[in-house]
């Protein structure tokens, strides 16, 4: 079961939070069960994270963002899409749902406002997992190549089954067929009346990305004072080098890496994700059994 709960982050924007239930919690049971928030990355929604919500919902109180731009999350014309609206937005949301203290799990950009949250209200994150997100700048040729990558989408897309085989075979992005990249980017496409379409604005994509690949991010990864694990794709873009560098710079980091997956960790190896996940949380399950102080 998936409940949706609007929430109201920075600016007066309306958010879409989704809680996931399986099987279905009596609500006393969810308060009490400690509180997960799941972050996408750029592009992504909350119901990306669904397979992850269902066996974290086993024990916690698992609740998905669709962040702002994403989803069914406002979509400001004019933003902001900044660094501080995404933080201060999973900062308000967790307030707001009585989530905290969290863990929060996230993935690319969602790992980065995890991170930087974490730094910024330690009284709210009590756990960090960090997917496929680098700390180093990434520079303008990075933005300049996801420019030219936007414009290559061939839109209108006439039917979803065009989504699934562009992105997962024909996309020049794509060393080798992939199907769940494919499924990845259908679940991030809506109906119009000559097609499917994105249902983000790639401007606005290429504006919140814009807020963050022009500087590294170590300063407040190194402000990170709760246990975090640092995970990633053996083929992803976050390379092992760098990983382990992220671990060394954060006072309580771990690592972990995934097989036969590339960016989409979660999504190329539910399995593997999630035996690399698991246990890292399972580390909390003695705290997990003191009641939940509000």
């Amino acid at each position: 079961m998936v409940q949706r709960i609007d929430v109201t982050g920075t600016d007066g924007v309306r958010l879409a939070a989704w809680e996931f239930a399986d099987p279905p919690k009596e609500r006393a049971e969810a308060d009490g069960a400690p509180g997960v928030l799941l972050l996408h990355g750029l592009m992504g929604r909350a119901s990306h994270w669904a397979p992850t919500a269902r066996w974290l919902a086993e024990r916690h109180r698992a609740v998905g963002l669709d962040q702002r731009g994403h989803g069914r999350s406002d979509k400001p014309a004019d933003g902001p899409y900044t660094r501080d609206a995404y933080v201060s937005d999973a900062e308000a949301a967790i307030e707001q749902l009585g989530l905290g203290p969290v863990t929060v799990v996230g993935h690319a950009m969602g790992a980065l406002t995890g991170w930087q949250l974490a730094a910024k209200r330690p009284d709210l994150v009590r756990a960090l997992v960090v997917c496929d997100m680098r700390a180093s700048a990434l520079g303008a040729a990075s933005q300049r190549e996801w420019s030219d990558w936007f414009d290559s989408w061939p839109l209108p897309f006439a039917t979803l089954a065009d989504v699934r085989k562009w992105f997962g075979e024909d996309d020049p992005w794509v060393e080798r067929p992939n199907p769940s990249r494919g499924e990845f980017y259908a679940e991030v496409m809506a109906e119009r009346e000559d097609g499917w379409r994105p249902v983000f604005s790639r401007r606005q994509m290429l504006r919140s990305r814009a807020t963050w690949v022009f500087d590294a991010h170590w300063e407040e990864l190194a402000q990170v004072r709760c246990p975090a694990l640092v995970l990633r794709g053996l083929d992803g873009e976050l390379g092992r080098a760098e990983a382990q560098e992220m671990v060394r710079v954060l006072p309580r980091g771990q690592y972990a890496e995934v097989a036969d997956a590339g960016h989409l960790v979660h999504y190329d190896q539910p399995e593997g994700w999630r035996a690399a996940v698991e246990p890292f949380l399972e580390q909390f399950a003695e705290d997990d059994r003191e009641p939940v102080s509000r």
